[in-house]
């Protein structure tokens, strides 16, 4: 089967402009799926987190889109913020070669009020958690009786975190004539029944959701649960990860691995559901800008979580459900670089292994741990974040905060690298020898024509 975009029917400048982003051929779900997608035929697709399923339903959106009317033609759900940002993110790279295209974030955990505003000026393509979704169709203040393609993507996670009736509710309120893409990691019994129940004679899509071991290597490590913590650190000084995720079943756990290993000196951070929105906000931050190599996640929390370039996964608990445990690692090993998987496996959790090697079909590397080497206590990383009070309510862009530092403080371009713009905060990650110099420059620089309080985050 050809893998080239050209092979589809799409506009020269979709195609070049998927080119301009570096897609130059399909992945297998964007090959098995986004013909069917185009035919305008209801799809249900399984794909491992990070398979390119996003241009699948993207690339077949933007094409039957209607610029010149601004109802709202399509509407993604997913199950949390953070993979609502990522989806949107990637339909306004995707969208580049169209003009006048609105996409919408329509999320909990932020203020209703500039939401209700952007809607009452429309938008083509809505992205959003069902919760909020709900509210703003509750106060009829969006109207899906136009869609013309409603998307449930990681529909397996938005059932698992009982999301099975907002998505219902919010279906009935879209037209029959409706096309509806059902994205899943798995296909069982409820996403069977769902899909039965609102698609109509659906294309079954399925690409290999086991991860290669070319990618992908894996070492298991047999320990006493109570030296579970301590072999944690032998792996993170043995391996010395640039950036990691290590992976917990319970928001309990979560936080006292990451208690215990701050009190060692390392640098880490936790991501679970209680945490309040802005400060996920600034855990993500730092973790993608290099702040922090270390986060300590439930798998519900990191769901979405897109991270290019992710050193390893560590399994510091196995997984109940093996299907979860190829969604942890896959998050190292993308887009055909090498990844590293390391699970650590107390005896009680000895059938969670066995379930992982038969899924697998591949023997599991047990080895034992490597010799504790007595090191100093863990590097910093080079970078450093700095958070300033004022955001996109502010007007503030990147190019405002870079030239600031740039231009006005005299700081080098080089010692500058990520910056992230929310409702009412911005970060910039800066090189940590630099860090008192740039904050103390940015209490006293202009941006904007405005002075913003500003502070350093972590440590």
């Amino acid at each position: 089967m050809s893998t080239s975009f050209t092979q589809l029917s799409l506009a020269p400048a979709m195609i070049s402009n998927l080119f301009d982003l570096g897609y130059e051929t399909m992945t297998p779900i964007q090959a098995e799926s986004l013909p069917h997608v185009l035919a305008k035929k209801d799809v249900i697709a399984q794909a491992k987190t990070g398979s390119g399923k996003t241009a699948a339903f993207g690339i077949g959106i933007l094409t039957q889109l209607n610029p010149r009317h601004f109802g709202t033609q399509a509407l993604v759900l997913c199950p949390t913020r953070e993979l609502a940002d990522q989806v949107a993110k990637e339909l306004r790279r995707l969208a580049r070669a169209q003009n006048n295209i609105k996409i919408l974030t329509l999320c909990g955990g932020v203020d209703m009020g500039p939401q209700l505003s952007s809607l009452e000026h429309g938008a083509h393509i809505v992205v959003g958690t069902p919760g909020r979704i709900l509210k703003h169709l509750g106060k009829r203040k969006l109207d899906l009786s136009t869609l013309e393609v409603l998307v449930l993507d990681e529909a397996d996670r938005m059932l698992d975190m009982g999301f099975h009736d907002s998505m219902v509710e919010i279906i009935q309120y879209t037209p029959d004539t409706r096309q509806t893409l059902l994205f899943s990691a798995t296909y069982s019994k409820d996403i069977r029944t769902l899909s039965k129940r609102f698609q109509k004679e659906p294309v079954e899509v399925t690409v290999e959701s086991v991860h290669s071991a070319v990618h992908i290597e894996q070492h298991f490590y047999e320990i006493a649960n109570k030296d579970r913590v301590q072999a944690l650190k032998q792996l993170l000084l043995h391996f010395q990860p640039s950036s990691c995720v290590l992976f917990c079943n319970t928001k309990q756990r979560c936080d006292e691995v990451k208690n215990e290993l701050a009190a060692d000196g390392f640098n880490v951070l936790a991501l679970h559901g209680d945490l309040e929105q802005r400060d996920r906000d600034q855990v993500l931050v730092q973790f993608a800008n290099g702040s922090c190599p270390l986060l300590v996640a439930t798998d519900v929390a990191a769901r979405g979580l897109d991270i290019k370039d992710l050193g390893a996964v560590i399994n510091v608990e196995l997984a109940f459900d093996p299907e979860v445990h190829i969604h942890r690692i896959g998050r190292t090993g993308r887009a055909g670089q090498s990844g590293l998987a390391l699970s650590l496996c107390a005896p009680a959790e000895a059938p969670r292994a066995n379930a992982i090697q038969e899924l697998q079909q591949q023997t599991l590397k047990w080895e034992d741990l490597p010799e504790h080497r007595r090191l100093n206590s863990p590097e910093h990383p080079r970078m450093a974040t700095i958070a300033i009070l004022g955001g996109k309510k502010d007007k503030l862009r990147p190019g405002d905060i870079l030239g600031a530092l740039t231009k006005e403080a005299g700081l080098s371009g080089d010692d500058i690298g990520k910056i992230d713009i929310f409702d009412n905060q911005a970060y910039v990650a800066v090189d940590r020898k630099i860090l008192s110099l740039a904050l103390k420059k940015l209490e006293h620089v202009k941006i904007k024509g405005k002075q913003f309080k500003v502070r350093s985050l972590g440590r």
